[in-house]
């Protein structure tokens, strides 16, 4: 799967093992580590759905976005990017879903 960035402060932040844990701690670090690889190894969006990390689809104000799991309540926010057929808030075919710009990594529950 393709990555992009939301910022290009974020995009330096998720270079490298050193960057993701001086920006976000080492336990937040590793496991962002090991979603972007996890990411990058995967073909499309579906491939993921049942990968560690608990990959959903957010709802509400957040539709279009999709969530998973780092540490505690913090979350990788990614979002859809094509046509607009696959990056449309509600579409169900993960397995079109090629590209993903990686949002932000917050906690979604404050």
């Amino acid at each position: 799967m393709r990555l992009e960035f939301r910022t290009t402060k974020l995009e330096k932040q998720c270079a490298s093992e050193r960057s993701r844990k001086k920006a976000f701690g080492d336990e937040r670090g590793r496991r962002l580590g090991r979603r972007l690889s996890a990411l990058l190894a995967a073909s499309t969006l579906e491939d993921l759905r049942s990968a560690p990390g608990r990959l959903h689809e957010l709802k509400g104000d957040r539709a279009g976005q999709y969530s998973i799991d780092l540490d505690g309540p913090y979350r990788l926010i990614l979002e859809a990017v094509g046509d607009d057929e696959t990056s449309a808030p509600g579409n169900t075919a993960w397995s079109q879903i090629t590209t993903v710009r990686i949002h932000s990594i917050e906690d979604t529950h404050e």
